[in-house]
């Protein structure tokens, strides 16, 4: 569903993105003017504005020319898989104290004696009880005792609690009496970071809630504040635009939102760029593929499903065995501890080891020069020959093979008895299996089939493991799209503004009057609507999406199904009990179409349209019969040639249309080399993108 446009393109001025990661922050801007701008540094994480305005000087930008700033960020996240949080306290329904401490009692491993829970945010001595109940319907069945709240906000602010979260049972039907609590905390606490669960998720499910309301607590001083610096020295800077943040959905809200909802963000970097993915796959007209991202500390994939990003309404943050669930929307996104700084080391029973640990940007791998001394990927493939020391980063970073050798041979290889080469390329085939993870957990365990997909590979170190992790999953084609260095940054020029709703109904299908459901609605699109109307930066048009949980009567779980504007429209329930038949066979591997089904929760997402960076296509070449000459020759290790080959290195800048060529080589750029193995083929498109053919299938 949509409006006609209506907002003209602001043609003469600048929109910059920035994504700050573990590693590196990454810029990318873009004026119809000049058009695009890329810049990259090494991220700062005792001052991350110095990082990005590193990466602002780098690409020759001037941010008082800007009018949207967009931002995307690791800080979220890192804080809660560090524990670097505030002093959090938890304020529950009487009765309900250890709903936090109990959780779902998962255990995955039946006969592991050494298996822990999840470890709360939130201490059990820092959970309080207010007397106050709602019942299921919504209505009070035990009024708000707001004297407790007043006298436990004092006692809150004498222990100097840092932020409040707030849970009270159903209040996903009825927010009344939160609502009241949080007005009355705000006025005795001013100052402090106060949330509640029915700002964060509007559906069912107790532990869900409290984890994710307790979460957003939790992380929110941090955000909120390294939020407030950073629009304070945009300002000090001349910045007067609008900053938006990236969701984990890979839209865009205002800051002012992320400050507030700041768990939100928890995957506003890793989202981008799927967002990205999916623009170049509308680029080049392709319906499925997976996004694999490989940066500095960690690689992660999501997928695109016949034309549309695959979403979830919760996630397990932190693993499954200790995981804390978080209930909001985002892309099903699955991410490892594997990246270009991933540290090797020498474990129990003289097992190589690759991750979760990371040198990150300081010291960063051995070879940067910064006072680390432990081996890392990157140190792997500077000693394999993929990287160039003279010409890292265009030269920005000299490479210091020296130290990478003196890395792995002193840590790994003497250790296990073998060379250092040797100890290279086992650190990248452990990397590659780990990798190859990832991108299994949102495909193979989702129903899909990996080899059925191509793969779009970007990230500073994707386009050096991508080859190896399609050939190991069956994959057969390969896409690196331009910068792919800066590519989640470039992805949030592609995202729009994107606010997303869900209310718990609990009706069987069959039998639901509709006016409830179109009622239920109507009333999240007015929401998103005035949501959107509010940025000072109007979309050019508003695009509605609905969606429903559903499970067959009898089911504890559900999953989501698409109900576009026909079936919804023509109330057409024969048609959705198909399409959820058909999700539930992808799903599971079976499904019951003469089983009654249950709607269990509607969920709405309202897109504000932003304008986007034109696609521009590159001169055609000789083709095939005239290969581009390559800038230089060295040796590069090849795992399928059992030793170095003497192999070319192509610059990419200077590749065009059309242009093909067979491994091995290699293609450098700016951020990133791509690698292309022995029996891959490589042709390069009318749009810049290196489309590989893997191994086998080339």
């Amino acid at each position: 569903m949509m409006d006609q446009a209506h907002t003209p393109v602001r043609v003469d001025q600048l929109r910059i993105a920035i994504d700050i990661g573990g590693t590196f922050t990454d810029l990318a801007a873009f004026s119809e003017r000049d058009g695009l701008y890329f810049g990259k540094s090494l991220s700062t994480h005792d001052a991350l504005i110095d990082g990005m305005r590193r990466a602002i000087d780098l690409a020759g930008v001037n941010v008082q020319e800007a009018y949207l700033f967009l931002h995307g960020s690791t800080v979220a996240i890192n804080t809660l898989l560090e524990r670097t949080g505030a002093e959090t306290a938890l304020i529950v329904t009487e009765g309900f104290r250890d709903i936090y401490e109990i959780g779902r009692i998962n255990r995955p491993d039946a006969f592991n004696l050494f298996f822990g829970k999840h470890k709360p945010l939130v201490r059990r001595s820092a959970t309080f009880e207010v007397r106050e109940r709602m019942l299921a319907e919504g209505t009070v069945l035990q009024p708000l005792d707001e004297d407790a709240v007043r006298a436990l906000a004092r006692q809150l602010g004498a222990r100097g609690v840092q932020a409040v979260a707030i849970f009270y049972v159903h209040s996903y039907r009825n927010a009344e009496h939160e609502r009241r609590t949080q007005a009355i905390l705000q006025e005795e606490l001013p100052g402090r970071f106060i949330t509640a669960s029915h700002q964060l998720t509007g559906e069912y499910r107790e532990f869900e809630r409290v984890s994710t309301v307790a979460a957003n607590a939790y992380i929110g001083p941090r955000v909120d504040g390294y939020l407030a610096q950073m629009q304070t020295e945009l300002e000090c800077d001349g910045f007067a635009g609008d900053m938006l943040v990236v969701q984990s959905t890979g839209g865009l809200f205002p800051v002012a939102d992320a400050r507030r909802d700041c768990v939100r963000m928890l995957e506003s970097g890793p989202a981008a760029g799927v967002s990205g993915a999916l623009a170049v796959c509308r680029q080049i007209g392709l319906q499925d593929a997976i996004a694999f991202d490989m940066g500095g500390t960690t690689a992660k994939a999501g997928v695109i499903s016949e034309g549309r990003m695959l979403t979830t309404g919760s996630a397990l943050i932190g693993g499954y065995e200790r995981a804390l669930p978080i209930q909001i929307p985002m892309i099903d996104i699955f991410e490892v501890g594997t990246g270009g700084g991933s540290i090797a080391r020498v474990g129990s029973g003289r097992a190589l080891r690759v991750g979760p640990q990371s040198a990150g940007s300081k010291p960063g791998p051995a070879c940067y020069g910064g006072g680390g001394h432990e081996p890392t990927v990157t140190d792997a493939n500077l000693i394999l020959g993929r990287l160039d020391a003279e010409n890292f980063l265009g030269g920005q970073l000299r490479l210091d093979r020296d130290a990478a050798w003196a890395a792995l041979r002193d840590e790994i290889a003497e250790p296990l008895g073998m060379d250092p080469v040797q100890a290279a390329d086992g650190i990248l085939a452990i990397a590659v299996i780990a990798m190859s993870h990832a991108v299994k957990a949102v495909t193979t365990e989702r129903g899909l089939d990996a080899g059925a997909f191509q793969m779009i590979v970007f990230g500073g170190a994707g386009p050096l493991h991508g080859g190896a992790i399609a050939q190991e999953l069956g994959i057969s084609r390969m896409l690196v799209p331009p910068s792919p260095g800066h590519f989640s940054a470039f992805g949030m020029l592609f995202s729009d503004l994107r606010h997303d709703y869900v209310r718990s109904i609990f009706e069987r299908l069959a039998t639901v009057p509709w006016d409830k459901v179109a009622g239920l609605f109507r009333e999240m699109e007015a929401l998103g609507r005035q949501a959107v109307s509010r940025s000072s930066y109007p979309a050019q048009r508003v695009l509605v999406e609905r969606a429903a949980d559903m499970r067959y009567a009898g089911q504890e779980h559900a999953v989501t199904v698409s109900l576009p504007d026909p079936l919804f429209a023509a109330a057409d329930r024969d048609g959705i009990k198909r399409a959820f038949d058909a999700v539930h066979l992808q799903r599971y591997g079976t499904s019951a179409p003469d089983e009654p089904a249950e709607l269990v929760s509607l969920r709405l997402t309202v897109l504000g349209e932003l304008p986007k960076p034109p696609w521009t296509t590159v001169e055609r070449g000789e083709g095939a019969d005239r290969p581009p000459a390559a800038r230089q020759r060295r040796p590069v290790y090849f795992r399928q040639a059992a030793g170095f080959v003497d192999t070319p290195v192509y610059d990419r800048a200077r590749l065009r249309a059309g242009d093909a060529l067979a491994g091995p080589a290699l293609i450098e750029e700016h951020a990133s080399t791509t690698v292309i193995a022995p029996g891959d083929r490589l042709e390069v498109d009318r749009f810049g993108n290196l489309d590989i053919t893997v191994g086998a299938f080339a």
